[in-house]
This record gives structure tokens, C-alpha cells and sequence, in this order.
């Protein structure tokens, strides 16, 4: 009899086989547990206390309540990463995609009871998926982008299961407006539609939600830099806009000068005068009604700039600079010796510095085919504001997936229900032990719908029979549920839409997160990193922290 031998170290916990996917499973399920009755427009909203930066957030937004919970399971953080990754890719179907694939996996578990192999399980996953997004092409009908009514429907179809789903129109028409201004044409048929960097959301509190509105420019918090002096209202200016700082340089290192003579002084002020000056000069040359700089701009320089009647504004970031330059068509200038007349920005009708509740905000608008754009949020209270703005950062998503892939399919658990169908009637030509797996899927996929009918608090089991009943062999296609009512209805004349790409995007995302965790047999923690013997490893340099600097003894005389 041979002594056990000891491969791990006393300190690595491991386990394996059917515990890891048992755990696995369940740990995705009490995810998609926490998340499953924000879905649909009966949602109910979560409140986190102490989330990012404390205070509370109060949403029904799936990624937004997952990104804020700390978890210890494994398993469970990467099912946050799903809705992660889904906000980031379409910016829709956060909650849905958690919810199928905590339901894909909890269909699987009867399978790995059944001693099943997992490779088998997601042979037969990944077969249902390809013939699940085969479903949605098929379904999938086109729509005109150009025309506004659809457009509305669909982006309040989506906006429908969010908390301002009661403000009706307002954020529909925002997230359009903000889209359409933003887009560029690429030439050969495509769109780019860039929403993180030129629609910036602006929230300032007080005023009511129906004042809120895209402006057809740009919006900073800032003043110019002499109130008193320079104009708070331009009509069509010039903007030019830079990137170097209008103040005199210091020395990279410590320079000292010892001047002997009084009169060196005045003639080292005077070099830095005419330093500043001739930069003002170049600028002004190009008879600037407005100047914009990122770093910093001097008291000289902004009397020279006053002076010629030019406003000033300073330190402004450089995204908010970059908004600018799309709006008014002017170019961002990293030196003044290089300016040109073709980077004077001329394309913004007025400029004006208005003051809202007690802070100065500059608008640039007006602006004549601007490619950046403000939406201006007012709005009660800073919890309003910021549940407003994720669903208006939602409903922006919508639109731009609508201007980059514009096919609709239908809302309300009808999709689902339709792919579900098909591959229930498909599952009798897949041959082999595949096949149950396979059939599992179709099952899968009526979480989605079931779940709306528990939100409404409709008799689940009677609504999904009658809608399976009208599903069963793949036709009604748009017959779903009405998630207010949970009355079984045509989406098609409610006008309950999903976009093709967020439909699309949830399913391969489900389906794929289900197959990589079913695929872990072995989870082994506490894994320590190797240090050389004897000693702790390489020393690592030393750098001084702010706290050292200064620190060291003053020798007594």
C-alpha cells in the first residue's frame, strides 16, 4: 500500500466534477433571481445603498444594479460581466440576457444529474443558437430610418420597461434628436454613430423634465474668464479653439537668475510681456470672436485678448473641446504659430454664457450641421436626473442600432416564443444524444416571456399555454404578451418592437456564457505566487510619495 501522495499544497482548496457545476449553476441562478423582476414595463426597481461613491441609486436598469453588487462567487461575477458587455456592445437587453442565461444553465443542470458530458450539453447549446439567430433573420422585418414615427415607436418600445416609460414621448424624442445629429455617413451605405464621445449628457438640477431638450451645440459649465470685461453673447462668432496654455512658461527645472542690476528685472518682465503678446497677435490676426484653451490662460493674456474684444473661456476638458470643433467646424490647435483660417470654427450661431439655478453654463448653439450635440436634463431631484439619464443613455443605444442594422422584430416574449417553437419542431431531425439538450434550449427560451406574465401578476401557467398554443407551429409570429396588461395581444398593432441587433446580441450572449460555465470541472483557490528562496524577491525601487517628500531632518546649526 503506497502512502498518499500530496500534489496541491495544504493551503489550495480544489474541488471538481459535478460539485463545481452544481455550484456554478446555482450561484447564476440567484444572479438572475435578483435581476428577474426588473423585466418587462411592470418592472419593479432596485434600491442600493452605499453604490459607487455612496449614497443610493434607485433603477431598474440590469446593469446598473449588477454593476454596484460586490460578489464573492466566481461564477457569479462573470454573469455581471454579461451585462456588461451587452450595455457596451448594444446598450439594451442588459436584464434579458442575465435572465437567459441563468435559465439556460438551469436547464442544463438536469443534464449534468443525468451524468451528461458538458462538451455534449454545448455542442447541442451552440447548434440551437445558430438555428435560433436563423429564426431572427427570418422574422426580422426592415424599417425606413428616415421615418420619424417608426423610429419614436420603436425607441418607446424600448424606453416602455424603464422608469420614464411614463413621461411618454419626451425621451424618445431627445435620444432620436441626439442620435441623428451625431451621425456621420461613411460613404458606402454605412453610418458611424459615436454617442460616448459627441452626446453628452448635461444634468442640472431644478426646472421640470418637459424643459429638457437637445441643443443644436455644445453646453460647458464654465464662464468666460473676465465677467466683467468680455462679451457674454456673440452672434455667429468666430472660435478658435487650442490646446497649449496663452501663460508664460516656466522652466522645466529649477532655474535661478541672480540679476545684478535693478533695470535686468524689468527686462525679464518684459520678455515674458512680449511673450504672451505675440501669442495674443498670432491669435488675433485671425480676428477671433472667441477663444477656447484647455490649459491655462494668464491675466495678461486675457486683458490683451479683452482688450481686442475677444471672450476667453480656459480649462476646458479635452472631450468637451473636441465636442466644440464638431459643432462649430473648427479644428483644435496645438500651437498658435500654426493657426490657419481654415481652423476658425464659423459654423455656431451664438454664443451666449447663461446662468441656471446658481452656476454659468456656456452654450455654443445654432450650430449649422453640427456632428456634437448637449442634451440639456432638468429634473427634480440628482436621483431623478440619473435614472433619467441611464435610460436616456438606452434609448440613445436603441436609435444607434436602429441607424446601423434598421430591423425590427417583435417585443413582448414574441421572439422568443417563435424561436422557442421552431426549435421544439427542429429537435426531432437533430439525431443522437444531442437532441435533448437541444429540446432544452426551446425551453429555455420561454423565460423570457414567463417572466414578463410574473411581472404583471397574470395567471402564469394559463398565459404561457395560451401562448404556446398560438405558437406551436411557428406561426403567429407576433403574438405576445402586453407586459402592462399581460394580456396576450399583437405586438404588431401595439407597436411593441425590439431591435434586431440587441435580440441578436442577448441570444449569442446568453447561450455562449451558459457554454463556457458549464465547461469548468476544477476551481482551485488560494494559489500563491512563487517568491525566489531566500529572500522576498527582488526589492522594488523606491519612490518618494507626496507624504516623504520634505521629510527629511533639518540639521540644527
Amino acid at each position: 500500500m503506497h502512502a498518499p501522495v500530496l500534489v496541491l499544497n495544504d493551503s489550495v482548496k480544489r474541488e471538481t466534477g459535478n460539485r463545481v457545476h452544481h455550484a456554478n449553476i446555482q450561484a447564476s441562478k440567484a444572479v438572475a433571481d435578483i435581476i428577474r423582476t426588473t423585466l418587462g414595463p411592470r418592472s419593479m426597481l432596485k434600491m442600493l445603498l452605499d453604490a459607487g461613491g455612496g449614497g443610493i441609486v434607485v433603477t431598474n436598469d440590469g446593469n446598473a444594479i449588477l454593476r454596484d453588487l460586490d460578489l464573492a462567487h466566481p461564477a457569479a461575477k462573470s454573469m455581471i460581466e454579461l451585462s456588461r458587455t451587452q450595455d457596451e456592445e448594444v446598450g439594451d437587453g442588459t436584464t434579458s440576457v442575465i435572465v437567459l442565461a441563468g435559465e439556460m444553465l438551469h436547464v442544463a443542470e438536469a443534464f449534468i444529474d443525468k451524468a451528461f458530458h458538458p462538451t455534449v450539453i454545448c455542442r447541442a447549446y451552440s447548434k440551437a443558437l445558430e438555428d435560433a439567430i436563423a429564426v431572427l433573420d427570418k422574422i426580422a422585418i426592415p424599417i425606413d430610418v428616415n421615418d420619424r414615427p417608426t423610429m419614436l415607436k420603436m425607441v418607446k418600445s424600448c424606453i416602455g420597461t424603464k422608469f420614464t416609460g411614463q413621461f411618454g414621448d419626451i425621451i424618445a424624442d431627445l435620444a432620436i434628436d441626439a442620435t441623428t445629429t451625431v451621425g456621420v455617413d461613411l460613404g458606402n451605405g454605412l453610418r458611424e454613430v459615436d454617442i460616448k464621445k459627441y452626446a453628452k449628457v448635461e444634468k442640472v438640477p431644478g426646472g421640470q423634465l418637459e424643459d429638457s431638450n437637445v441643443l443644436r451645440g455644445v453646453m460647458i459649465n464654465k464662464d468666460v474668464v473676465a465677467p466683467g470685461k468680455m462679451r457674454r453673447r456673440i452672434v455667429n462668432p468666430r472660435i478658435i479653439l487650442l490646446d497649449c496654455p496663452l501663460e508664460y512658461k516656466k522652466g522645466e527645472n529649477m532655474t535661478n537668475a541672480e540679476l545684478i542690476r535693478e533695470e535686468d528685472w524689468g527686462i525679464l518682465l518684459k520678455l515674458e510681456e512680449e511673450y504672451i503678446e505675440k501669442i495674443c497677435v498670432q491669435i488675433l490676426s485671425f480676428k477671433p470672436d472667441l477663444v477656447i484653451t484647455e490649459k491655462g490662460l494668464s491675466d495678461l493674456a486675457a486683458h490683451y485678448l479683452s482688450k481686442a474684444g475677444v471672450s476667453a473661456i480656459r480649462r476646458l476638458r479635452k472631450t468637451d473641446n473636441n465636442r466644440i470643433a464638431k459643432a462649430c467646424g473648427a479644428t483644435v490647435v496645438n500651437r498658435p504659430e500654426e493657426l490657419q483660417e481654415s481652423d476658425v470654427g464659423t459654423g455656431a450661431g451664438l454664443f451666449e454664457v447663461k446662468k441656471i439655478g446658481d452656476e454659468y453654463f456656456t452654450f455654443i448653439v445654432d450650430c449649422k450641421d453640427p456632428k456634437a450635440c448637449t442634451v440639456l436634463l432638468r429634473g427634480a431631484s440628482k436621483d431623478l436626473l440619473n435614472e433619467v439619464e441611464r435610460n436616456l443613455q438606452d434609448a440613445m443605444s436603441v436609435a444607434r442600432n436602429m441607424i446601423k442594422n434598421p430591423k425590427l422584430v417583435p417585443g413582448g416574449g414574441a421572439t422568443e416564443l417563435t424561436v422557442s417553437a421552431t426549435l421544439k419542431q427542429k429537435s426531432s431531425t437533430v439525431e443522437g444524444i444531442d437532441k435533448w439538450p437541444y429540446e432544452a434550449v426551446a425551453l429555455a427560451f420561454e423565460a423570457i416571456p414567463r417572466t414578463l406574465a410574473q411581472n404583471c401578476g397574470v395567471n402564469v401557467i394559463r398565459t404561457m399555454t395560451a401562448l404556446q398554443a398560438k405558437h406551436a407551429n411557428g406561426e403567429n409570429v407576433w403574438t405576445g404578451i402586453d407586459g402592462n396588461t399581460g394580456a396576450i395581444t399583437d405586438m404588431k398593432e401595439r407597436g411593441i418592437w425590439d431591435a434586431y441587433n440587441v435580440k441578436a446580441q442577448t441570444f449569442k450572449t446568453a447561450i455562449e456564457a451558459a457554454c463556457m460555465l458549464l465547461r469548468i470541472d476544477d476551481v482551485v483557490s488560494g494559489i500563491k505566487k512563487k517568491q525566489a528562496p531566500g529572500g522576498s524577491g527582488p526589492a522594488k525601487p523606491q519612490v518618494e510619495d507626496d507624504k516623504d517628500v520634505d521629510s527629511e531632518q533639518m540639521i540644527p546649526e
